[in-house]
């Protein structure tokens, strides 16, 4: 521990002096919009509540011609696209919680026979609630579908559609948006802080001061990274007890996997943050760089539209964009109580951002001077 600490002190010391700029400062800051073209064609594409595409699976226990009209009437709409036909109801576990298909069908073995006999002919339909404006779409044409094929055989009892929402049971948007938010409002917060961090130093003629001292590139980059994802679990924190107790929105995963996973988002962003200051000679240029890409990482986040609903161009984008990997951990986290294992690949990226980003930060500390 001796041997660390002529290194910890001056680190502790940036540390000090990074908090007290960002208590003491007065946040008169102007608010700089990305442009108009951009934005629009992100929206445009990105940010579509289109039911356009709906991966699925079914467990056809019926194999008879009235359920297999059905579906093809399911997979005639074009909205509708068959992942896999499954073999029984055990199945549907794995693929939902995946994110491979958006809903399941379970027809049971006598749905034919029901109908013949003037019967109603339930159908289960399991969806993903983490998805609660999609899947309730979804839900939504898969009955009128049913309404019509009933209507179709002749003034035969209406199929019935049993409907169970797994992880989000009334299907209430704010269960889906509210657990996004912990990483989403703590990105905008953190980002904004880091990008600011050098840029602030360079404007007022503190950072070449800061350069010529004992502290390494290392030290440099710790101490201005440290403050900010402090402020960015802070953050984090205090959405999350809101979620919890104000709007009692059941937490069923371990705080220390969320946390953890939150420490590595907020790691990532503060490393591009870091990047964009870096790259900033002034405070108008940082916030300007950061309002530029704010928008599209929002967009292509997952935050309010679905990933697979957007275009392959986009969703290929998204892989190098923290947010999407950070909603995700703390949904499937906080809703479904995922453990590592299920989530282990969401952190996969975050960890790549953060070892690409930091060190690009600390290199560009010293070859960007003003």
């Amino acid at each position: 521990m001796a041997a660390f600490l002529p290194m910890l002190v001056p680190i502790l010391a940036l540390i000090r002096k990074e908090i007290l700029a960002l208590v003491k400062d007065p946040a008169n800051r102007t608010i700089l919009f990305a442009p108009a073209l951009i934005q629009a064609l992100l929206f445009g594409y990105g940010a579509t509540y289109d039911l356009t595409r709906v991966p699925y699976a079914v467990v056809d226990q019926s194999r008879s011609a009235a359920s297999g009209e059905f579906l093809a009437r399911l997979d005639g709409t074009g909205v509708f696209r068959r992942k896999a036909t499954l073999a029984s109801n055990d199945q549907i576990a794995d693929l939902v919680d995946n994110g491979d298909v958006l809903l399941a069908l379970s027809i049971p073995a006598d749905f034919e026979r029901r109908l013949s006999a003037g019967e109603t002919a339930p159908i289960q339909v399991i969806l993903d609630g983490r998805n609660s404006s999609t899947a309730g779409a979804a839900a939504g044409q898969i009955g009128t579908i049913a309404a019509d094929y009933a209507a179709s055989r002749g003034g035969a009892p209406p199929i019935v559609v049993e409907r169970r929402a797994w992880y989000n049971p009334n299907l209430e948007s704010r269960w889906t948006l509210m657990p996004a938010l912990i990483a989403a409002l703590s990105l905008m917060q953190t980002l904004l802080i880091a990008a600011l961090s050098v840029a602030r130093e360079r404007e007022q003629g503190t950072f070449d001061q800061l350069l010529v001292t004992p502290l390494t590139p290392i030290q440099i980059l710790i101490g201005k990274a440290l403050p900010s994802i402090m402020v960015g679990l802070i953050q984090s924190t205090i959405i999350l007890l809101i979620i919890r107790f104000w709007f009692q929105i059941p937490m069923n995963g371990s705080y220390g996997l969320l946390y953890l996973g939150l420490v590595s988002f907020t790691g990532a962003g503060v490393g591009l943050g870091l990047s964009i200051s870096a790259v900033s000679l002034t405070m108008q240029q940082a916030m300007l760089y950061t309002f530029l890409i704010i928008m599209p990482l929002m967009l292509l986040s997952g935050l309010l539209t679905p990933v697979h609903n957007m275009p392959e161009l986009l969703q290929i984008l998204t892989y190098i964009n923290p947010l999407r990997w950070g909603i995700d951990l703390v949904r499937r986290v906080y809703l479904e109580g995922a453990g590592f294992t299920d989530i282990w690949f969401d952190f996969v990226p975050l960890l790549v951002m953060m070892a690409v980003t930091l060190p690009l930060a600390a290199w560009l500390f010293r070859h960007r001077l003003s």
